[in-house]
């Protein structure tokens, strides 16, 4: 029997576990477009750390739980390993009431994690490290979608050999049905360039890019020649570059400048929402789900979308872990007014 959602998330779930540091160095790179940041420690030293977190993690869980929390009907399609860490991922996400339905159990390989290394006090800037483990196995075929009725369908990292066939069988199943595409693309993704994926971008609704990703993905599909590469250090020019090549709308966040966001010609830009850091994992996760949740109840209207997510991500970046400090939809329209 179908059920019927307001939004299905696709991709990883994995168990974070977020350690600090104050040891670390922020080195900036200006010349190197697509890293202007650099974490570095002494070779060789044996590093201290000051705390440990243990939390749930993984652009699939985290888009998923804001969903939730925004009071959308929600399930998630993701794999797990047969094991401890698998079981709790089941259990939280059914206390969040995310149907689990099309989650999947991996015999062979164990749940996904991640090592996330915090830089500092101060600046909270982090590395993340990934063992993808059962997530490389997901499989996301008509079979696995049919069941699940869906509005939008939000699609985040990919990983494992066969991602793009995934990705391919997603787009084609959600153009059947009249299902909306949003998509946070991964690091596979994004190194596998315009070429590969444009057409992919074609059928997408929404995209999702932070400045350095945006500028990855342009380089592999604008030719700079004896140009001044600086020139795609300018977020104006990565909007509309992105958006001829297909995406309805292109949303690219830029830190503490804000995000911006591209649709039908007209450029939309929200302040960020100052508040104290304690951690910066999964805050483009909580910005994109933000947005939209916000884009289901008011499809054109962009600008309440981009509010939603830089209020709701800044909240997420006052606490320790992917999925805290999230507003529930009540809360964030009281902190919106």
């Amino acid at each position: 029997m179908k059920k019927t959602f307001d939004v299905v998330s696709i991709g990883g779930i994995v168990r974070d576990i977020t350690f600090y540091t104050d040891k670390g160095r922020i080195i900036k790179t200006p010349d190197n477009l697509t890293a202007q940041k650099m974490i570095a420690f002494e070779y060789g030293a044996k590093i201290n750390i000051f705390n440990t977190n243990y939390t749930l993690g993984g652009g699939a869980s985290n888009t998923a739980h804001v969903f939730s929390l925004l009071g959308l009907k929600t399930a998630i399609i993701a794999r797990i390993g047969k094991d401890i860490e698998g079981e709790l991922m089941m259990k939280k996400s059914k206390e969040d009431n995310i149907s689990t339905d099309a989650v999947q159990i991996d015999s062979a390989l164990h749940t996904g994690y991640s090592l996330i290394l915090c830089s500092s006090k101060k600046e909270h800037d982090h590395v993340v490290y990934t063992y993808r483990g059962a997530n490389e196995n997901l499989v996301v075929d008509e079979k696995v979608m049919n069941p699940l009725d869906a509005k939008w369908y939000y699609i985040s990292s990919m990983c494992g050999s066969n991602w793009l066939k995934t990705m391919k069988n997603i787009i084609a199943f959600a153009k059947k049905k009249n299902i909306k595409i949003a998509w946070n693309p991964g690091n596979l993704q994004l190194q596998a360039g315009r070429k590969n994926i444009e057409k992919i971008l074609k059928c997408v609704d929404a995209l999702f890019l932070n400045k350095d990703e945006a500028i990855e993905l342009v380089l592999s599909g604008v030719k700079i020649g004896k140009r001044d590469p600086a020139f795609l250090n300018k977020t104006l020019y990565l909007l509309h570059i992105l958006n001829e090549w297909g995406p309805k709308t292109v949303v690219i966040t830029e830190g503490k400048k804000g995000a911006y966001a591209l649709r039908d010609d007209k450029v939309y830009k929200a302040k960020v929402v100052k508040k104290k850091v304690a951690d910066t994992t999964g805050v483009g996760d909580a910005f994109g789900a933000s947005f939209v949740a916000s884009m289901i109840e008011e499809p054109k209207n962009i600008e309440r979308a981009l509010r939603w997510g830089v209020v709701n991500s800044a909240y997420n970046l006052t606490k320790v872990g992917a999925q805290e400090g999230v507003l529930t939809r009540q809360e964030l329209l009281e902190k919106i007014k």
